[in-house]
Parts: structure tokens; sequence; C-alpha cells
């Protein structure tokens, strides 16, 4: 995610000390390291960047798995232990890499981290995949219609009574985290549950929560029959979904550039669902997933 995942301890000493990362080098060789987050979804994109490469270059590419943030991800790419960050999110970066303030209008946010990532460190921000994964409060179907709940302000004269659960960063996200929406909304959760996010499905499943923050393109949403409810305040930011790619890379394999941007506006956010959900719901692995979509849309037919 998008933009968050589990900061899990090597990466965090990652970004306090500046090392590289374990058995990873600078950039160099004959090789590319394209960095995802724990996530399924930025491992199935970073699986479609590093098939597509191998398939249209005579590169070898390595993975690194598990980067616990968008925050990690960036400080990777700084200090050269990735060359490609899978997916970056609009928002996200906005608030974090750049610390700017939040922009709500989608292609003015995207054209700010396209010149700010290629002015302050080298970087190329390609266009959207075409998904957007952004922040959705969500309850059960059930729970919807019991209190006719359609828009996040309709959660109001319940809150007292409901349990929220919430990725832990998320609460002390500045901008767009838990203090940013008590004053847009007005009203908060007295009962919150910090939890990894990958829970929060389940858990609304299992009715031990009422209401969670899900990723709108994760697949149990619609899997598991829950009910996204309308950020009527329009309390979020955009978080449309692109790769990332240091420049000193694309100068030296110039053809990456017309490879990488193959997968631009080519995939739709519900189409996002539905390969996340081979992963979460069906537990395949994302390699076997990108692999399917590159060959159903026939990134491979070039050469046959």
């Amino acid at each position: 995610m998008k933009k968050i995942g589990i900061v899990i301890v090597f990466a965090f000493s990652l970004l306090i000390s500046g090392c590289s990362l374990p058995g990873l080098g600078g950039s160099g060789g004959e090789s590319i390291k394209v960095g995802t987050l724990s996530i399924s979804e930025s491992q199935i994109m970073g699986q479609m960047v590093k098939q597509l490469i191998e398939y249209y270059t005579d590169l070898d590419v390595v993975m690194v798995n598990n980067l616990g943030s968008s925050i990690v991800q960036h400080q990777a790419m700084l200090n050269g232990d990735v060359d490609i960050t899978a997916t970056r999110y609009t928002g996200t970066d906005l608030a974090g890499a750049l610390g700017m303030t939040v922009v709500k209008d989608p292609e003015e946010a995207l054209a700010i981290v396209q010149r700010e990532f290629q002015e302050r460190w080298d970087q190329t921000w390609f266009d959207s995949y075409g998904f957007e994964n952004s922040y959705g409060f969500t309850v059960s179907k059930q729970l919807a219609e019991q209190y006719g709940l359609e828009k996040v302000s309709d959660l109001e004269p319940y809150a007292n009574d409901l349990r929220f659960g919430v990725d832990n960063s998320w609460i002390h996200r500045e901008g767009d985290g838990y203090e940013g929406f008590i004053e847009t909304y007005g009203f908060e959760f007295p009962k919150i549950y910090p939890m990894q996010s990958g829970l929060v499905y389940q858990a609304l499943k299992n009715n031990e929560m009422d209401v969670v923050l899900a990723y709108t393109s994760d697949g149990r949403i619609s899997a598991y029959q829950l009910t996204l409810l309308e950020d009527d305040k329009q309390f979020f930011p955009p978080y449309d979904t692109s790769m990332v790619v240091r420049n000193e890379v694309l100068r030296e394999y110039p053809q990456l550039q017309e490879i990488l941007s193959k997968l631009v506006g080519k995939i739709s956010t519900e189409k996002m669902q539905q390969l996340n959900y081979e992963a979460d719901g069906k537990m395949r692995e994302p390699a076997v997933i990108a692999q399917e979509f590159l060959e159903e849309n026939d990134y491979f037919k070039e050469e046959e």
C-alpha cells in the first residue's frame, strides 16, 4: 500500500542507519533490483515488473520483498538498495517522502510527485497503473442495513458503541491519519483497536469488529460482502498507484522506459481487487497471478 505495511525490524534498522539491505550492494552489474511492500498488491505488481523486464531484455531481476513501508521503500531507493519500487501512492508520498500538504485533486497530486521526485532525487514517478488504493471505512452488510449506513458521517450517532479496527500506523499519521479524521468529521471512536492491516477483513467478517479501515483495492471487501462507506467529506486524498524508478537505471538501460510503460493505465481498481483476492483469498502465489495477467492480456505476444 500502499502505502502502509508492517515495519519489520531489519527494514526499520535500514531507515535508521541508512545502511544497505543485507546481501545487496549498490546498483551495478546486469541485474535490476525491484522493491515491494509486504502486501499482496505490491508483490503482484513487482512480479509483473520483473517478468516484463526479463521477457524483453537480458537483464536479471532481483526481488527485494517485504519492505516495511513507503518510507522504507523510499530510503532503499535513495541508498541504491533497490532500483524500482513497484507500488507507490500519490497521497502517501505527498505526506510522507515529500512532507507536503495533502492535495485532493488526483491529477494535481500526480503532477506534484512526478515533478518533486525528478528535482529532488532524480527519480521518475511513472503515470498510474490505473488503479487507486485508498482507505475506506468499512462495515458488514448487516450493520449497514441495521443502521442505514451509506456514508462515513452516518457513523457519528453510533460511534461510542462501535469497535473500530485499524492499522496502527494510520492512527499516528499526520494529515490523513486519525487526528485529521477527527478534525474533518467532528467525532471519534472511543473503542479503537490497532491491528495488522491484513486482519481487519476477517475481524469484520467474524463480528469481532464493527467498523474497520480497509484498503479499497482489497479483494476481500467484495468476497466477504462488506460495505464501503462513502467518504462524504472527502477526507482522504487520492492514492493513485505507480512505480518509481531511479533515473540512473533508466539512463543505463533506456529500453526500460518503454517496457515499464506497458503497464501504465492497464489495471482498474476492480481488476486489482480481483488479483488481490487471488492472493489473499485463495492463497495463490503473486508470481503466478502476475504471469496469468500478463499472458491473458497478450504482454508476451509480440515475440511469439
